[in-house]
């Protein structure tokens, strides 16, 4: 494992449960130590794990890390004749599929293979069953991950070519980003009416119709107002919506539902969210309302002060 962030962590807890043996690093010595406590090895480099797995799986923030830790494994690979062993990455961040296939090349050249393999779900839908993993690439390398994705979820489907996988985390997270804000929207609008936001959320989350996985993760942190620990922090998640924004620009698609939700989720930036789930952009929507509606705080619950100042 390269990268033991949110999801990098629930990947290598699923893996060593199954009987993997799980080597890894992060660029945090607090969570390689997280890593040999939970059973795994946690490493000092990239290279070290480079060079003593079989399959690599990258789990990184930004284009920047996916940059080093290929440069890392390839220096690893030249040094110790690694691509005899056939090591393929399997890479699954959310990151521009052009950085993606530059990657790929990168390690092409020192006999290394990757697939691309993104995945839709936060690490508490991985307990659940709820990870979908788009997996993209030579088929038969896609296939030597089967065993692996078996141990994350039953919902692994080849999608094709290299990148298109990500081409589905994308769609996957377009309508995220707008279902978050929608909810939020929803939420605050049954406030402001002076329902109970515990029964709105019972009625509808569990509905047939408008109900979904989103609505019933996500609604159910803005009825309670926790938004830590977060299932994808709204820092993080602001990659994700340039990227998606990127995307959508390069092929000439209108996203105006996309594009109306980027203001609500920069300002839950501005208000000192970065490390929050991206439910409290419903903090940003009440504030916006006015925040005169009526609240009963839970155990847990963690706001900014500049949220609870503005209820």
């Amino acid at each position: 494992m390269i990268g033991l962030g949110i999801m990098g962590s629930a990947m290598a807890k699923a893996l060593i449960a199954a009987d993997f043996r799980v080597i890894g690093t992060d660029i945090r010595a607090t969570r390689r130590r997280w890593l040999q406590r939970a059973g795994g090895s946690g490493l000092a480099s990239c290279g070290t794990v480079a060079s003593n797995a079989e399959v690599l799986i990258t789990s990184l923030p930004t284009v920047a890390a996916l940059d080093q830790v290929v440069a890392e494994i390839a220096l690893a690979c030249e040094r110790s004749r690694k691509s005899q062993r056939e090591l393929l990455v399997i890479e699954t961040s959310t990151l521009p599929i052009a950085d993606k296939k530059r990657a790929m090349s990168s390690l092409k050249r020192v006999g290394v293979s990757m697939i691309d393999c993104p995945i839709s779900g936060t690490a508490r839908r991985m307990k659940e069953g709820g990870w979908t993993i788009f997996v993209s690439g030579r088929s038969n390398l896609c296939k030597r991950g089967k065993s692996i994705f078996d141990a994350f979820s039953r919902n692994a489907p080849y999608v094709g070519a290299f990148g298109n996988g990500s081409k589905m985390k994308f769609i996957a997270n377009h309508l995220v980003a707008i279902y978050n804000v929608s909810i939020g929207e929803s939420m605050t609008f049954a406030r402001r009416m002076g329902l109970d936001p515990h029964q709105v959320w019972a009625l509808l989350a569990a509905s047939p119709v408008v109900g979904n996985g989103v609505f019933r993760l996500r609604g159910k942190l803005m009825v309670e107002r926790r938004y830590r620990p977060a299932t994808m922090k709204v820092d993080v998640w602001q990659k994700d919506m340039q990227v998606i924004g990127d995307m959508a620009r390069s092929v000439g698609c209108p996203i105006p539902l996309f594009a109306a939700c980027i203001p609500v989720y920069n300002a839950a930036m501005a208000q000192g969210f970065g490390q929050h789930d991206t439910a409290s952009v419903c903090e940003v929507l009440g504030g916006m309302a006015g925040g005169k509606f009526s609240r009963r705080k839970t155990a847990g619950t963690r706001l900014s002060p500049q949220s609870t100042a503005s209820q």
